[in-house]
């Protein structure tokens, strides 16, 4: 990972793209006397989310249900992990969930309650990945992850041939090793690179309550059930990773079929450090959105089908998204900007697979034109 602030943008061509469609999206809000951020049906589906989240876990505790309803239970609270990360703190994190700052944060935190560091995810999401998307130096969410290779710009090992066949496991291990150990190892790459500018008192401090919050959810997850409740050890522990197997296969697929599918770039920055691109038109290049009219579809992943909205707009709240996706797509095709998108979720998914096997097969391109 390189420091932030190394890498920049530089556009010979002065683009109108970008000036054009906010006026555009701004004028939509404006004349439809709309605001930017939740409306009551954001409100009533963080609500719904959280209790999918929460009310399973109470029935566990208060009625002790056999193994199978148990799991079942389980199953439902992975479920709402992984609509929680999408449609609740998402939104949150980025300041799009209300106007009033309190709120954000409050909303923001439901990530620390499913597990996750609010703090690092601002950094590593909103700063990172947000503006050097698919910059694989920069963008930690397309790095190398054990067997998985996201990027033809790193090494391909002889295991990477059958990545799209077993990618599919692994992701269910994505928020297993958020909660244990991610955490960690991004305060320790964000300090040493100067991604965070707080002072080392500062840090420390962030540090003690990252790991209080650790502390206490798995306490609340798995000590607790066991000894206060009196439920064997071994369901508790079968349950929280089922739990985690199904919120990082439904999370790491969702955000894969935005970054990771055919048709996407993948640049890297000259030995200045700069990308010659627009910013804007970056992010339509790394971007994928798909299965923009399925309303189920769209309401549980909170928007993030709509990937290329959302980070054009990161601070305009999902649930207007279908809504704009017209005016961002009429306004690029004017520009001669590629709007990319899949037109259903399998469509998507074979994309993503044909990637996969793609970079499992694709030498390093450093490598190829050395």
């Amino acid at each position: 990972m390189k420091l932030k602030g190394k890498v920049k943008f530089v556009s010979q061509d002065k683009n109108l793209f970008f000036a054009t469609l906010r006026k555009r999206v701004d004028a939509y809000f404006k004349e439809n006397n709309i605001p930017k951020t939740a409306n009551t049906a954001m409100v009533v589906k963080s609500v719904v989310l959280l209790l999918v989240y929460m009310l399973p876990f109470v029935a566990i505790l208060a009625l002790q249900p056999d193994l199978p309803i148990s799991l079942l239970l389980w199953f439902l609270m992975g479920l709402g992990v992984a609509g929680i990360g999408m449609s609740v703190m998402h939104d949150a994190n980025h300041g799009a969930f209300s106007s009033n700052k309190r709120v954000n944060f409050l909303m923001g935190h439901t990530l620390n309650l499913v597990g996750g560091s609010a703090f690092n995810w601002k950094l590593q999401h909103n700063i990172l990945h947000h503006t050097y998307t698919n910059v694989v130096e920069m963008d930690e969410d397309i790095q190398d992850r054990l067997v998985l290779r996201f990027s033809p710009h790193t090494k391909v090992k002889f295991f990477h041939q059958l990545q799209w066949v077993y990618a599919f496991l692994f992701y269910g291990l994505l928020t297993l090793y958020w909660v244990v150990a991610k955490d960690f190892v991004q305060y320790g790459l964000f300090i040493k690179n100067g991604v965070n500018a707080n002072s080392a008192a500062e840090n420390r401090t962030m540090l003690l309550k990252i790991v209080a919050m650790k502390v206490l959810y798995f306490f609340v997850m798995l000590a607790m059930p066991t000894l206060l409740f009196g439920i064997p050890f071994v369901q508790v522990i079968l349950g929280f990773l089922l739990m985690h197997f199904v919120a990082g296969i439904i999370l790491t697929v969702v955000f894969q079929l935005a970054h990771t599918v055919e048709g996407t770039n993948h640049p890297r920055p000259d030995e200045n450090g700069n990308i010659e691109n627009d910013w804007a038109i970056h992010q339509m290049n790394t971007t994928v959105n798909f299965s923009r009219h399925n309303k189920l579809l769209s309401w549980y992943v909170g928007g993030l089908n709509f990937q290329v909205e959302h980070h054009l707009f990161p601070r305009v709240c999902h649930v207007h998204y279908p809504a704009i996706a017209n005016i961002v797509k009429e306004t690029a095709s004017e520009y001669g900007i590629p709007y990319l998108e899949n037109a259903t979720f399998m469509q998507a998914v074979r994309s993503h697979i044909a990637t996969l096997h793609r970079f499992g097969r694709l030498p390093d391109i450093n490598e190829a034109i050395a």
